[in-house]
């Protein structure tokens, strides 16, 4: 497993991000992509169709994005099995393994924001009024709650598993740094 200080060891072409709900996947995964010059999808977009209802076309579409050359893109959704079919691809995979204060604090703004806001989300979706996290077992905020430690106990297994280099930032600075020195070196 790598430090944030570690130089990757070759160029990267197909990249998973990992980590909490909250912890900043699809914001690392965006300047990534815009870094590396690679196409970047949001797992969410394909997994969450109308009334937050799982697409049928979810796992053809990330076989899709998983059949392609280069690419970066969360690494979620393994109990419906859009996990499996990004991690056999992958090559490197960059864990965001931040506290839980932080990734808690993070997730909890951007959901109030996108409350307040009405934020259109994919396929029509908006997030559900914040006093429902105390009537729905699966809002955000308690789905982080229960998952938080998920990856600690995931990621030896899966990077194993799927033969990857891992890249584990474990703080916003981890990850300021990690930008700026060994990802910024990397030829697209």
């Amino acid at each position: 497993m790598l430090s944030a200080h570690d130089p990757l060891p070759r160029a990267p072409r197909r990249v998973v991000i990992a980590g909490t709900t909250g912890a900043g996947k699809s914001t690392l995964a965006r300047r990534l992509a815009a870094l590396w010059s690679m196409p970047y999808t949001e797992l969410d977009s394909l997994y969450h169709g109308p009334n937050w209802t799982p697409r049928p076309e979810f796992l053809d579409d990330v076989r899709c994005i998983a059949s392609g050359e280069r690419w970066v893109s969360e690494w979620g959704y393994f109990s419906s099995g859009g996990g499996q079919i990004l991690g056999a691809r992958a090559d490197l995979a960059i864990w965001l393994d931040l506290p839980r204060s932080v990734a808690r604090t993070q997730l909890f703004r951007r959901t109030v924001r996108r409350g307040l806001t009405r934020e259109l989300l994919w396929n029509g979706n908006v997030e559900p009024p914040l006093w429902t996290v105390f009537r729905d077992r699966d809002h955000i905020l308690r789905w982080e709650m229960r998952t938080h430690d998920t990856w600690k106990q995931r990621m030896p297994r899966v990077a194993a598993e799927y033969g990857l280099t891992v890249v584990r930032l474990s703080s916003r600075r981890d990850i300021a740094g990690w930008l700026a020195g060994p990802a910024s070196v990397v030829v697209a």
